[in-house]
């Protein structure tokens, strides 16, 4: 008689959502053919699902991080590959996670054969948190500031660091709230499209980073040494105007963004400085997918009649680490981190930075699952963001690694 399949998750089948684990299967036949499912319902309801294809060891185990996957969602050894190879039952879903307090439970099945699913054999399901232990989330309304902050247990102090979106607007919390628990105090911080905040602005003021700013410094368990930001896209260029005309910016990360300001004035104390020229009469959509193509709208960024829209990054005295993919779709955003990354070296300035080939526009933490194409809530068109599956999880991870280690470094 068969053993008991049993399917385990190791070290445990609670885990943060960027901590890698270990899946194994014991008690199936020796060689025995089976199938690997993951299934993941998001808070809409929308269901994302992965599968793999995999061959029993000649004691009947499975362990995903030496086993090859034989096909399916991937193939080879991915000890990951069920979760970063999700993908959604509707077309064009983006996994993001709205409620920080709640995990996503990640329903692992293995199944016999390699054919129709039909008999289960085994499963266990593994919880996917976003707050650690006694990481606390504080909602945020004081002046005019929107925003949340995680606070990891303790009297720290720890560094502080500010977190934004992109123009996609609203409150996005889950990258936050995973950097908290890996000890920053973290402020993620709405600046467009969020309670009356408008969907897009006329003018952001600079005066209201700079309040974000202030309120993190005066945390008691803040550290004193400067506040970190980072930014993704639209957030990305705003991070590197935190960086440069607040001087209690000591560190900033530019994930997938530029060296000038993008589609909005940024207005500071005496100044403005307006948005690179763009046309969006360049937007190209393809007849099969409906997809917009994003990516030609802006003006030549090396013609100078743009030059004033530049961020003059030169005069901050921040460190700096850009972070781009080369399949970005939706933004130049390899070329324009290229094009920032020498006016700093040109001033003598060290720069860290790294683009990763077949990664998309939408870098986010570890085992989020690629999303080549979602609808931009702003724009309300389904914008395509590039990316090919297995380098775009290798990047997220490697570049998770790396912001921490920046931020831990000069902050």
């Amino acid at each position: 008689a068969q053993m008991a399949v049993r399917v385990t998750v190791l070290p445990s089948p609670q885990c943060l959502f960027d901590d890698p684990v270990q899946i194994h299967v014991t008690g199936l036949l020796p060689q025995q053919a089976v199938t690997l499912r993951a299934c993941l319902a998001d808070e809409s309801g929308e269901r994302f699902q992965a599968h793999a294809h995999y061959r029993a060891g000649s004691s009947g185990e499975l362990d995903l991080t030496r086993s090859p996957a034989l096909g399916g969602s991937y193939s080879g050894v991915e000890p990951m590959g069920l979760l970063w190879s999700l993908q959604s039952e509707a077309p064009y879903r983006r996994l993001a996670k709205r409620n920080v307090l709640t995990p996503f439970c990640v329903d692992l099945e293995v199944y016999d054969g390699h054919g129709d699913m039909s008999r289960l054999l085994g499963k266990c399901t593994n919880e996917r948190r976003f707050l650690g232990e006694g990481v606390k989330r504080i909602s945020v309304r004081e002046g005019r500031l929107k925003a949340t902050l995680f606070l990891p247990p303790g009297s720290g102090p720890f560094p502080g660091l500010i977190d934004l979106y992109g123009s996609g607007g609203g409150l996005v919390e889950y990258r936050a709230s995973l950097l908290a628990s890996r000890g920053f105090v973290t402020l993620a911080l709405a600046y467009m499209a969020f309670e009356d905040l408008p969907a897009m602005p006329e003018i952001l003021e600079l005066g209201y980073f700079e309040e974000a700013v202030n309120f993190l410094r005066k945390q008691q368990q803040v550290k004193d040494t400067g506040i970190g930001v980072l930014g993704l896209s639209k957030g990305a260029d705003l991070a590197l105007s935190m960086a440069t005309f607040l001087p209690s910016i000591k560190a900033a990360v530019s994930i997938s963004g530029s060296g000038f300001n993008s589609f909005i004035p940024l207005r500071g104390d005496g100044f403005t400085v307006r948005p690179h020229p763009y046309d969006l009469g360049r937007m190209k959509t393809s007849e099969e997918s409906g997809l917009v193509d994003f990516s030609d709208v802006l003006d030549d960024h090396r013609d100078p009649a743009t030059w004033d829209c530049r961020i003059p990054m030169e005069r901050s005295l921040a460190k700096f680490l850009f972070l781009s993919g080369l399949d970005d779709t939706n933004w130049k955003s390899d070329l324009y981190c290229q094009d920032a990354v020498q006016r700093l070296q040109q001033y003598g300035r060290k720069v860290e930075f790294y683009s990763y080939s077949g990664a998309g526009h939408l870098l986010e933490p570890p085992y989020f699952p690629l999303c080549q194409a979602s609808m931009h809530k702003v724009l309300g068109v389904f914008v395509q963001w590039g990316g090919q599956w297995r380098e775009h999880a290798k990047a997220q991870e490697d570049a998770w690694h790396r912001i921490q280690a920046f931020f831990w470094q000069h902050l």
